[in-house]
């Protein structure tokens, strides 16, 4: 089936290595939509709000996990079941890259350049 709109940004990836990022981005789309309160708890949300909402989510993840999600008919419902899911990726990341800030050594690379890319991977 043919894309009716086009991904803004990188879908959920079934290695779930952008879980972080991808949070960001629909949290920020949904914001700009107008949506955001779709996926709070306690929310009032029209039929229409929701479907589009639930659609912005269906498009924005992978096919893998877009069928394990697939009886899913709430936005929020999709969101706190991908959260409870992923959520444990933050204490992960975080370590690690406590981990990569104390090894960080400018002497490592022979480009500044370098240095700061890594170095903004680890802040980010």
């Amino acid at each position: 089936m043919a894309n009716i709109e086009n991904q803004k940004f990188i879908a959920l990836d079934i290695s779930v290595k952008n879980y972080l990022s991808w949070v960001l981005d629909v949290k920020l789309h949904l914001s700009a939509k107008k949506l955001r309160h779709t996926i709070d708890e306690d929310n009032a949300v029209s039929n229409d709000e929701r479907a589009t909402a639930l659609i912005f989510l269906r498009h924005h993840i992978d096919d893998g996990l877009k069928y394990e999600y697939l009886t899913v008919e709430n936005p929020l419902e999709l969101w706190q079941n991908l959260n409870d899911r992923l959520e444990h990726l933050k204490a992960v990341v975080l370590s690690k890259a406590l981990n990569d800030w104390s090894q960080l050594r400018f002497q490592d690379f022979k480009m500044v350049s370098e240095y700061n890319c890594t170095l903004f991977k680890i802040v980010s």
